[in-house]
């Protein structure tokens, strides 16, 4: 199932958007839905982030910056060569 929205976009994105989906032989439509579900799908992610880290700065589970730096430090020494 599917809905109908309908969007103004700045000049000229209708036209490389066409030269997308001549490339790729995919509609317009197609292209702009992945674009618009990919992008909230990364906003959504942003903000359940951070959503996450203001539960536990108010739940008072933080380490103060130093800390996290040499936990950082650790972590990357402590990561073995490619």
């Amino acid at each position: 199932m599917s809905e109908t929205l309908s969007v103004r976009v700045p000049d000229g994105t209708k036209e490389k958007l066409d030269r997308i989906g001549e490339a790729s032989r995919r509609t317009r439509s197609f292209l702009a839905s992945e674009a618009i579900a990919s992008f909230i799908e990364r906003e959504l992610a942003l903000i359940e982030g951070l959503e996450a880290g203001l539960a536990d700065m108010r739940a008072g589970d933080v380490l103060d910056h130093d800390e996290a730096m040499r936990r950082v430090r650790r972590a990357i020494t402590a990561r073995p060569p490619e």
